[in-house]
């Protein structure tokens, strides 16, 4: 393939001229904000791989679209440079955490620059630098000071493989979710945010935001509101009380055994001594079993009876008392009523150790718990009723409460592990945990100790680090050993960027007036449930104690789609298939690159590497560079048919990357270079086209501005379109979805279904209720609704 654009040589000159000119240097004051932000990345020792590309490559357009819209843009980045990563890779270098990571930061920077993304470096921050994680302590400081941090011992997930706890969300599978080790469960003194105290809010505040409903979901079952009653149960023979949390106190009479999680603090006073021995054991049993495994559905039930009785509240009723691994000390009391002919646990359990099963619900089967609704049935004077109605009633007879649960646990963020902030907390025999005053921060890692871990903290063996005086009465003290998990750090850097410089404060309040909350937050879906839940609830706190005056960090979330390999699996060193974007940039050059990435498919979507397509996106490039030198030598007038398709092109790209769909703007500039080459066009309009085309593909864009003897391509304006000139019989046509209104599109009357059919797919606010959902039929009433019916 013969190549006439010169990549090499002109990526090199716009590289060092917009270097030279600080040319994207974010606005002070701005009138009409933009905040634009990706994901930051953590700098490994492999560099930036293509997937990165993609991402990156959406927001940098989006920058750039912005900027010639005359609004103000901020386009930072960032490293997320502790924890466990970056950790392990200094080990296997032999070398110190903070040289391997300072030498990975410099590497992807420059791919950075290399690619061509219009990021304002003056506002570049990192999380292992003292400068960054001074604030981060002061963070941890707010929150011991309003009891929101605090130390206690509790079962830990604890990954053989990293050696340091793991909080529940980085076990996936039963396997940590970075070096996929074996997870096991230990008693340590831990330290713990109380994001639980959030609960309610960080669900109503997904209502307020324009995110992936996808994502919202995932938090929401996280969260896991569930509205129900608090019951006691009193034990026979006993001055003890049994509180159980349930979702269907209108069962309770169906309640014939009672089931306590091995880890329940009332075990040891009510197991009998006949009991003590196979009840220990089977303790034993559930502490090396990870969380998942106890809670999987599918997994045969086990459990012990503890040899004593349960009283019924409703009918005085004694049942027994078991302890089973299937119900979990951290979700609502640790302890259940079980009703085997209403939940399909409870069913199992009861038919393997033979216990009573007594149906309160109209449609039980013997063979299988019925679940749902319906009429009462052996439930006294209750029974008729319906169950939903009984609720209230059986709850008031029990002597019960209305109450709400969550699954959301406290966030757990110990860590065993050297490369982290050090939690700011000194240990006095006189006065408990004490938080180091403010004036010393930060407070700093020390470098001249072996980090390789041990099963307990380095820092532990550092005897100048631990050895200190306490802040408040002045006697000998410890300090604190554990680092703070990695998250920490990235819940608040979105508000550090516009106040950077800012040494006083953690960030201004003038910057962060001007700038927050992000307008553009981009990337991946797998945090949904870690760093974007982290993250709104550092914004709440913060608001809280008046350093802001919003509650949601990112306005409008949008992820990108992973790039897998050319064999359609995710990439990975051991399977050789991982795309280098270094050698793509060198033979083909940075705009094929960040052409070939966005024209691969919709955004958000999963996609394999096609390395043979890519010639296609370097054609484009190479046919427009040519263009370019002809329009300088021959200005003709623009002909009427290349004036309708220029503007139609402009309206497409405009509308398609305010939408994000980056590969349909694309494609549409691709089919338009077809057109010019066959009729004529006049400098002013291809500068239009050169104007539009530079958001994806800087550096040629850039190129052929100057080829037509045009200054500064970044003070140009996004071109506007035509609307007489386009304009044509269009219809609007309503979108529904299973019968309801999810959104409207405007097409050509002359239309066809099949083309109508398509456009509808392609809605916003459809594509996001659908959310990956089959559309089993469609109807389409031309030129007026298209019905989409899914499963």
């Amino acid at each position: 393939m013969k190549k006439t654009f010169p990549h090499k040589i002109v990526e090199k000159k716009w590289i060092k001229y917009w270097q030279d000119n600080n040319t994207f240097k974010t606005a002070k004051n701005p009138k009409n904000k933009k905040y634009i932000l990706d994901m930051f990345p953590y700098p490994s020792g492999e560099g930036l791989h293509v997937g990165h590309i993609e991402g990156y490559a959406g927001t940098d357009t989006l920058a750039r679209y912005y900027r010639m819209n005359k609004y103000d843009v901020m386009h930072p980045m960032g490293w997320d440079s502790f924890g466990l990563p970056a950790e392990n890779y200094a080990i296997k270098e032999g070398k110190q955490p903070k040289d391997t990571t300072s030498k990975n930061i410099e590497r992807f920077r420059k791919q950075m620059d290399a690619t061509g993304l219009s990021y304002d470096w003056n506002l570049e921050i990192s999380t292992s630098s003292p400068e960054y994680y001074k604030w981060t302590q002061w963070i941890f400081i707010k929150l011991f000071e309003k009891g929101l941090a605090y130390q206690k011992e509790a079962s830990v997930n604890w990954c053989e493989g990293c050696q340091t706890v793991l909080a529940n969300e980085q076990v996936v599978n039963g396997e940590c979710e970075r070096c996929h080790g074996k997870i096991v469960q230990k008693d340590m003194k831990q330290w713990f945010f109380k994001i639980t105290d959030y609960a309610e809010r960080l669900l109503n505040g997904l209502d307020k935001i324009d995110w992936p409903e996808s994502i919202k979901v995932s938090q929401r079952n996280w969260i896991g509101k569930s509205i129900g009653a608090s019951l006691e149960f009193s034990v026979q023979e006993s001055k003890e009380i049994i509180e159980v949390f349930t979702t269907r106190p209108d069962t309770l009479y169906g309640a014939t055994y009672m089931v306590l999680a091995p880890e329940h603090k009332l075990i040891k006073k009510l197991v009998t001594k006949e009991k003590k021995e196979e009840v220990e054991k089977y303790i034993t049993a559930a502490s090396n079993k990870s969380e998942l495994h106890r809670t999987q559905l599918q997994k045969e039930k086990t459990g012990v009876f503890i040899g004593s009785y349960a009283i019924n509240p409703v009918n005085k009723k004694a049942i027994p008392i078991y302890i089973a691994d299937y119900v979990m000390s951290n979700y609502g009391t640790g302890a259940i009523m079980a009703v085997p002919a209403h939940d399909k646990r409870d069913f199992e359990f009861a038919t393997k150790y033979n216990l009573e099963i007594i149906p309160v619900i109209e449609g039980f089967e013997d063979n299988k718990a019925y679940e749902g609704r319906g009429k009462l049935l052996n439930s006294d004077e209750f029974n008729g009723l319906d169950s939903q109605k009984a609720k209230s009633l059986i709850t008031k007879k029990a002597g019960g409460r209305d109450s709400v649960n969550y699954k959301l646990r406290d966030w757990l963020i110990s860590r065993q592990r050297y490369w982290g902030a050090p939690i700011p907390i000194v240990h006095c025999d006189k006065c408990g945990p004490v938080a180091v005053e403010e004036s010393y921060l930060p407070v700093e890692l020390p470098e001249d100790i072996d980090f390789n871990p041990k099963g307990y903290s380095p820092l532990a063996d550092s005897d100048e680090f631990v050895n200190t005086v306490c802040p408040k009465c002045g006697a000998k003290a410890k300090r604190e050993t554990d680092t703070m998990d990695t998250f920490v750090c990235s819940s608040w850097y979105y508000l550090r960027y516009p106040s950077t410089n800012n040494n006083e404060k953690i960030f201004g309040e003038r910057e962060t007036k001007e700038w927050l909350p992000v307008d553009i937050y981009v990337g991946g879906a797998e945090h949904a449930v870690l760093h974007l839940l982290y993250a709104r609830f550092f914004t709440k706190f913060f608001k809280d104690i008046d350093l802001i005056d919003f509650e949601e960090p990112f306005t409008k979330l949008r992820h990108v789609g992973v790039i897998l390999g050319p064999d359609n699996q995710k990439m990975s060193k051991s399977k050789g298939n991982v795309i280098n974007p270094d050698d793509v940039i060198d033979e083909y050059g940075a705009d094929v690159l960040r052409l070939h990435e966005l024209f691969m498919g919709p955004f958000s979507d999963e996609k394999p590497w096609n390395t043979e397509s890519i010639v296609g996106s370097r054609r484009f490039v190479d046919r427009f560079y040519a263009l370019a030198k002809k329009v300088k030598e021959v200005d003709k007038t623009t002909s009427a048919k290349m004036a309708k398709a220029l503007n139609k092109t402009i309206k497409k790209v405009t509308e398609d990357t305010e939408r994000y769909h980056f590969n349909t703007a694309i494609s549409s500039m691709m089919e338009l270079i077809a057109v010019c080459e066959k009729n004529n066009i006049g400098k002013e309009d291809f500068s239009k086209f050169i104007a539009i085309l530079s958001i994806y593909a800087p550096f040629v864009s850039n190129e052929a501005w100057k080829i037509l003897g045009k200054e500064k391509l970044e003070n140009a304006l996004w071109p506007e379109y035509d609307k007489d000139l386009i304009a044509e019989n269009e219809v609007n046509i309503a979108v529904q979805v299973n019968g309801k209104l999810r959104g409207t599109f405007t097409i050509g009357s002359s239309s066809t279904k099949d083309e109508q059919e398509v456009a509808a797919m392609k809605v916003e606010n459809v594509v996001n209720y659908i959310n990956g959902r089959k559309v089993i039929k469609s109807i389409v009433v031309p030129g007026k609704i298209v019905n989409l019916i899914v499963n």
